[in-house]
Order: structure tokens, then sequence, then C-alpha cells
């Protein structure tokens, strides 16, 4: 089979080489796919270059967020059987930038006909990571203003569609014209453009002196300390990311003195500390996805040998909604 390997660590166009390697076979607890399609994410540029937290040994194949059809299922693997359309988490080293990959067991979940392969390789990191984020860690409120980083993005936009189908007004803060416009059509009620607009100042002044009650951040850096000076009485920062690069160092005595709250959101660890709350969380989430609740921004799909330019500019904030791999 063709998959994608990483020799050296890098940045995608250079380190990145198509190569034929023999079918993974799976182990206890993990499931066998022929890949239909996978989701570009972050982390996977992050676990080319090396910067990542999850480090797999070398050569490795990236992508991590997969759809496919069962070939073969492990030891232990007893509620998806071959044949059936599932989505999940690759276990690496056996990503899913290939034709066949492996996936982790527990978060193998079965695809309603309705669903296409898009969108169901788009809706595990992005939206269980919203939606763990929104509810479980912020415990978003109907009507509460939500405040969310790179709206236009992967993982900004599962979190503006999910704040509004949970009744909040949504600012989306987003970089250039043509993001606003993304950001706007994904339901935000009101949009920032960074590059042009003071984003403190304009929070302050859509929500009238309030402030966001909650925000939303995958990017850290300007944008975490921005939320600090725009943030509610008892308002929430959820800490999701750092796609900018730089990870803040806030002084503690700043959240004592305006009485918000800073949480954190590992979403990796609910599939060993609760494995069943990843179960809940997806049938609610296919569930909206079939009443046309939520819907995964497919900017655009690209063949297997479109891979590594697609990740690239990924990897520059270059690209809106969801990239998308379809071998």
């Amino acid at each position: 089979m063709k998959a994608w390997q990483v020799t050296r660590l890098g940045e995608p166009t250079d380190v990145l080489t198509l190569e034929q390697v023999p079918a993974p076979t799976p182990g206890a607890g993990e499931v066998h796919v022929r890949v239909r399609a996978t989701a570009a994410n972050f982390p996977d540029v992050l676990m080319i270059r090396g910067e990542y937290q999850v480090r797999p040994p070398l050569p490795f194949t990236p992508g991590v967020e997969i759809c496919g059809d069962v070939l073969a299922v492990g030891d232990g693997v007893t509620h998806v059987e071959v044949g059936q359309r599932v989505a999940g988490m690759a276990a690496m080293p056996n990503g899913g930038f290939a034709e066949e990959a492996l996936l982790q067991g527990v978060s193998a979940m079965p695809v309603p006909d309705g669903v296409t392969d898009e969108a169901a390789a788009s809706l595990t990191i992005a939206y269980q990571t919203g939606w763990f984020g929104l509810h479980r860690r912020a415990r978003l409120q109907e009507g509460e203003w939500l405040l969310v980083h790179a709206a236009a993005g992967g993982v900004g936009s599962a979190a503006v569609q999910l704040g509004k189908a949970a009744g909040a007004r949504v600012i989306g803060v987003v970089g250039g014209p043509d993001k606003a416009e993304v950001a706007r059509s994904l339901g935000c009620a009101a949009v920032v453009d960074r590059r042009s607009e003071d984003v403190v100042a304009r929070v302050k002044e859509i929500t009238g002196g309030h402030g966001a009650d909650v925000v939303y951040d995958p990017v850290g850096g300007d944008a975490y300390t921005q939320s600090t000076k725009c943030i509610a009485f008892e308002g929430r920062i959820v800490v999701v990311g750092f796609a900018s690069g730089t990870i803040p160092a806030p002084a503690l005595n700043h959240p004592l003195v305006k009485n918000y709250g800073v949480l954190g959101l590992h979403w990796g660890l609910y599939a060993s500390k609760e494995p069943r709350a990843l179960l809940d969380c997806h049938l609610e989430l296919v569930r909206m996805l079939e009443e046309g609740t939520i819907a995964p921004l497919v900017s655009e799909t690209v063949p297997l040998d479109g891979m590594p330019d697609a990740l690239a500019r990924l990897g520059a904030g270059a690209t809106t909604g969801r990239v998308v791999l379809t071998p």
C-alpha cells in the first residue's frame, strides 16, 4: 500500500516521502481500516516537526483523524466489525495519510449512512474538543457571550457551530476579510478582524461592556492576552492549544483580581479516564449532524499526492475549515 512516511523531522514539504509499505496488522485494541478520508489537523504538522507531545518512532505515517472501512479488528475489540464504516483516531505510527491505517479501538465509532466520509473524518477531534471544552469544562449557558479565536479554522469553526447550537451569542476572531466572511457564514453574531481591529475594544463594544463569558482559545500567545483583557466577571477561558507557537505564562494574580477561571482541555485524556464519555459525545454529535445543527466546514479535499502542500498551508495558517485527504 502507499503511505506518506516521516523518516526525519522537519517541515512537511521537506520530510514527507510517499512510499510503498506493508499493510499494518492490528494489535490488541486496534482496528485496521481502508482509508476513505483523513482530516488534516495542526497536531499533524507539529508531529511531523517533532513539536507535538506525542512523538511516534521514526518512520511513521501522520494523519490522526480517520474515516474508513474495517478490514480487521484486534483482540478485545467487539463493538465494530469487518465491513463497517467507522471514524476515529489513528493508532500511531500507522496514521491516515495512507491507503490503509490503524485506529485506536476505543475511538472507533460507527458512521451512519447519511454522513459523508469527509464529514465523518472531520467530526472527531475538532467537534469533540469543542463539545468537551464548551460543555464539560466551561459549562456554557444559553445567552452567554462566547468568544472564539481562529473562528474560521478547523477547530474554531466547530466551536462556533457548537456554541450557536447551545444558544450562545458567538463572537468570532479571525485574520483577514476572507476569513471574516467564513465566520459570518458559520453563524457568528459578530466578527472581529484581528488584523485591522482592536480585539479587546471591539469585544467590549459588542457586549456593551460586559465582556466574554466564555473564551475558546486554540491559539495562545497574543490571543490569550487579549482574552484576559475582555473576559467577563466569572468568565471562563478554555485553553485548547497554541497554534501561534507561543505558550502563555500568565500571572495568577490576574484571574484572582478579575475573578475569572482558566480551564485546560486535554481531550485525549477522556479516552483513558472516561471512555464512555467519548461514545456519548459521538452519538450527540451524530444526532446534531443528521439534524443539520452542525456541519463540518470542509474547505477542500486533496488526493494522496497533494498532502505535503496541504499540510504546509495548514501549518502557515493559510487554510479555512477542514482540509481532507481522500485517497
